[in-house]
């Protein structure tokens, strides 16, 4: 065992001990490395624990209801701003629209009508839509973040209709066999781990009783394994490496999913919701994507990484645990992804020469002033791009990409002022003389906006 793998199993084992855990799986995916995996602990029934062990995996289960919805928007089946009574009919909320629900700012009620979590009997379709009737809107639209099984299960028959199958088949035809998630699945196999309630005051661990969430599928009905997991998180966090095609969905796409709507705690600002994706800020520009999931007997915590220095491609985690109340297993993914990036980090690519800037831009590369600070214009990696002279080492530059059919002119593709132009003017001569960029004008010396020039 590698000195790295040593250490994260250590810290599973200590997690499951710590936490009380019957059983805890857990898998890291890296680009750069093997799968890794570790399970400790039974799984309460004749079964041995092991890497391919089932666990109930929950509110993960919205993930994949999300990337469907995507896939549905990239294909022209949908807008994001679309109600959804124009896909769905639906008695009451048809006003609200796909987005909101994606991000949960709806403001729809959390659970369908009725006592689901007193009687474990989840609502088939049919009965999904004629309650929502019954059901609450309990804040207006776009208000705050308020999380709702109900608007992601809506969701899920939204795709199904639109893709001409059940919520399930379309899963299993569109993302599960392209990405090669054999082991998800929306029902348990035999060998599947028992989920347990542990006592609070005593070492009893009680069985949970099986549930079946019907309708209530997309949002949180899966079961899978940690390295099925691992995988899909590694997808979330670098699309382009597990799915080079673009066959599940484009990595601009994951971007636009991954980007915050809202907050999930006005006070904290601890956690941010994309469009279902969970996004944990873990500094130095570094986020975790993902979600948790719970159900009655069973947590689960599945997240990529994005970001910051020693962070390899491809890098997801997922912590399976077979107890309603072990939560140290929705810390330990965070941690394992940590440590991992941290005592093996990704290899240091050497730096090789490469094409140099174009002729026509040659000229305007270096240091240039705009509103009273310098920035620097490089070419590298064969792209114009520009950064604050004073930026943080770690800040991603401004990119841009030319327009075709005008030379001196850029549309920003990421970074600073995202989506502007840049303009390039130059004098008799050709040479590049002021760049305006967003509008701001920018030159060779530092000057005030009426042109007075320091250096004259």
């Amino acid at each position: 065992m590698t000195a790295i793998g040593g250490r994260l199993e250590r810290m599973v084992r200590r997690a499951q001990a710590e936490g009380r855990v019957p059983a805890v799986s857990a898998a890291l995916h890296r680009a750069d490395r093997p799968l890794w995996t570790c399970a400790v602990g039974g799984t309460g029934n004749d079964h041995p624990l092991g890497p391919r062990t089932r666990f109930r995996i929950g509110s993960v289960t919205k993930t994949f209801t999300a990337v469907l919805v995507m896939q549905c928007r990239d294909a022209g089946l949908l807008d994001l701003d679309d109600p959804v009574a124009r896909h769905l009919d639906v008695p009451a909320h048809g006003e609200l629209t796909v987005r909101r629900l994606l991000s949960h700012t709806a403001g729809l009620q959390r659970e369908p009508y009725g006592d689901v979590w007193d009687t474990l009997a989840a609502p088939d379709v049919e009965q999904l839509l004629a309650d929502l009737a019954r059901a609450e809107r309990v804040l207006p639209p776009a208000r705050r973040y308020h999380y709702s099984n109900l608007g992601l299960a809506l969701l899920g028959q939204l795709v199904a209709r639109l893709c001409g199958g059940t919520w399930a088949e379309v899963l299993a035809e569109r993302v599960l066999a392209p990405l090669g998630l054999t082991a998800t699945t929306d029902r348990p196999d035999p060998a599947a781990a028992t989920g347990f309630l542990v006592d609070a005051y005593s070492d009893e661990a009680h069985p949970e009783p099986p549930t079946d969430f019907g309708a209530v599928g997309p949002a949180a009905q899966l079961w899978s394994t940690a390295s099925d997991m691992a995988r899909w998180a590694a997808f979330l966090a670098d699309p382009a490496a597990l799915d080079p095609s673009g066959a599940v969905l484009a990595p601009a796409t994951l971007d636009e999913m991954r980007w915050p709507r809202t907050v999930t705690d006005e006070t904290s600002w601890g956690a941010g919701f994309g469009l279902g994706l969970i996004l944990v800020p873990q500094g130095d520009r570094v986020i975790h994507v993902g979600h948790d999931g719970a159900m009655p007997g069973f947590l689960a915590a599945v997240y990529g990484r994005c970001g910051g220095p020693g962070t390899p491609g491809a890098m997801g985690c997922a912590v399976l645990g077979s107890s309603g109340t072990g939560v140290r297993v929705l810390e330990l993914t965070h941690e394992l992804l940590a440590a991992s990036a941290e005592h093996d980090p990704a290899d240091i690519a050497p730096w090789r020469p490469g094409e140099p800037a174009p002729a026509h831009l040659r000229g305007m590369l270096g240091r240039w002033w705009g509103e009273g600070f310098e920035y620097v214009f490089s070419w590298h990696d064969g792209a114009l791009r520009a950064r604050g002279a004073d930026d943080p080492a770690g800040k991603p530059p401004a990119v841009f990409a030319p327009l075709p059919d005008r030379p001196d002119v850029f549309r920003t593709v990421s970074g600073r002022e995202a989506g502007e132009l840049l303009r390039l003017t130059r004098d008799e001569h050709g040479t590049v003389t002021r760049l305006h960029w967003a509008t701001y004008r920018f030159t060779r010396t530092q000057e005030t906006f009426d042109g007075y020039d320091f250096r004259r």
